[in-house]
């Protein structure tokens, strides 16, 4: 039986020593290892994907796009800059999924399939980023 403890204080927050302990647990920590042996090798690809849909977008309204690039180059650059970092964000909620998937009893079954989850993340990504890319070069 385990025993009760103190909650201990976060900032303020109060939490139970049992979720304290569990972020260091082992297995936690192996999951957690796991995922960025997995997920970051395949964060360039993710990055290239998107870049070629931003590229064919750009290609297929070319001459709407050069003159959208020519009327707002900064903002426009800007603009894409929080694009790329929001997409790299959206990336990591993979982790949390990746990590829960991993400790679960379907661990090694998850191991052997979540490249699924990378290939459906990265489509529909590229979706999202087509939609915005069309709206940034399309002429008004």
């Amino acid at each position: 039986m385990q025993e009760r403890c103190q909650p201990l204080e976060l900032g303020g927050i109060a939490l139970s020593s049992t979720l304290a302990l569990d972020m260091f647990n082992p297995a936690w920590r192996q999951a957690a290892t796991d995922a960025v042996r997995f997920w970051e090798p395949r964060r360039f690809l993710y990055n290239l994907a998107l870049t070629i849909v931003v590229l064919l977008c750009f290609w297929a309204e070319y001459p709407a796009s050069k003159k959208a690039l020519q009327i707002g180059r900064v903002d426009l650059a800007l603009v894409v800059f929080v694009l790329a970092v929001m997409a790299n964000v959206a990336y990591c909620a993979a982790y949390f999924v990746d990590i829960f998937a991993q400790t679960t009893s379907y661990g090694e079954t998850w191991r052997k399939f979540r490249w699924a989850l990378f290939v459906l993340g990265t489509l529909f990504a590229a979706v999202i980023t087509r939609f915005i890319a069309l709206g940034m070069f399309q002429s008004s």
